[in-house]
């Protein structure tokens, strides 16, 4: 007897871009991508105008009569579907859609410190609630392939990852106010390229088998800062984990873009290399080395993935994320 198809109720608090490029990929059919077990229907968006919210919807769906609704403010879509919440103001639309009974996917950072993520954390937990980061990057088939071959046996024990994500985003050209600088709008590399270079270290280390996750990793970490506003322009930092005898090395930056290969994770038997961008990486080359630490590549494999997907699979690869949170609703 076949399982029921779950269907997972989209609202959106915020007209911006990421939450377009995640609708549009939540709209297409499941089954385009192998996936027959969740559906997903956009049925809201909220906005500070609910006129630019309806046009919204109009270019984002390709439908002028698209049912989903479209409300002038975030109130009105918390009390009326689940939630994906943009880059800014996270903590408190959450918030505001956990005291609704609504289950919330928010998108990255999760929060800009500790202190907030345990809030919101416990709030789910009291109220019976689903949360999740949007880190969408850990759900893409890239991600997977990448995760097996560490977890395998055959390129051996993981000991070091360099990974990278940087841009330059011309900050000495950027107002004091621009989301990227202000420290009021939690501006910086750290908190908007950060995630990406950690979620890395998370796949090939944090969830390793190996790994005892009673023992954090040790971190030590520098910022470079912006003179003019006090964020970090550059930040680097480390994790060690003793418990595996590996380290990862992780960088962000605002001043210049990421090299090529920006994710290198390297295993006494072989080396794994991607390419930028490390969000969303289409080709990963993986190498065996003639002999366990030698620096003498005997083969070598390159494997492509369209989006982080890989070929005819359809949209941006935002959706993979939605249905991993359809199933744990």
């Amino acid at each position: 007897m076949s399982q029921p198809v779950f269907n997972l109720r989209w609202g959106v608090l915020g007209a911006g871009h990421i939450s377009g490029v995640f609708v549009k990929d939540i709209i297409l059919d499941p089954k385009t991508r192998g996936v027959t077990d969740v559906t997903h229907e956009f049925v809201a968006v909220g906005s500070r105008d609910a006129t630019k919210a309806q046009e919204w919807i109009t270019r984002i769906t390709g439908k002028e009569d698209h049912p989903a609704k479209a409300y002038g403010s975030y109130e009105e879509v918390v009390k009326d579907s689940p939630l994906g919440v943009p880059h800014s103001g996270h903590y408190d639309l959450a918030i505001l859609a956990l005291n609704n009974g609504k289950h919330v996917l928010l998108e990255k950072p999760f929060t800009v410190n500790a202190k907030e993520a345990k809030a919101l954390i416990d709030l789910s937990r009291e109220k019976s609630l689903f949360i999740m980061e949007a880190m969408w990057t850990r759900f893409l088939p890239v991600a997977q392939y990448i995760s097996d071959l560490v977890r395998g046996e055959e390129l051996g024990e993981v000991r070091i990852l360099h990974a990278d994500l940087s841009g330059d985003c011309k900050i000495d050209e950027l107002s004091l106010d621009h989301r990227l600088i202000d420290p009021k709008l939690a501006g910086g590399a750290l908190l908007d390229l950060g995630p990406y270079p950690l979620v890395w270290a998370i796949i090939a280390m944090y969830e390793n088998p190996a790994y005892d996750k009673k023992q954090p990793p040790s971190i030590s970490s520098s910022m470079l800062k912006v003179p003019r506003s006090g964020v970090d322009a550059h930040s680097t930092f480390t994790l060690t984990f003793d418990g595996l005898y590996s380290q990862a090395v992780l960088t962000c930056g605002l001043t210049v873009s990421t090299p090529n290969p920006a994710l290198v994770i390297r295993l006494k038997k072989g080396n794994i290399i991607v390419d930028a961008p490390i969000y969303r990486p289409d080709r990963v080359t993986v190498q065996w080395l003639a002999e366990p630490g030698s620096n003498v590549v005997a083969r070598e494999e390159v494997k492509n993935f369209t989006n982080g997907s890989g070929d005819n699979i359809p949209g941006g690869g935002w959706h993979w994320q939605a249905d991993e949170v359809a199933r744990c609703v």
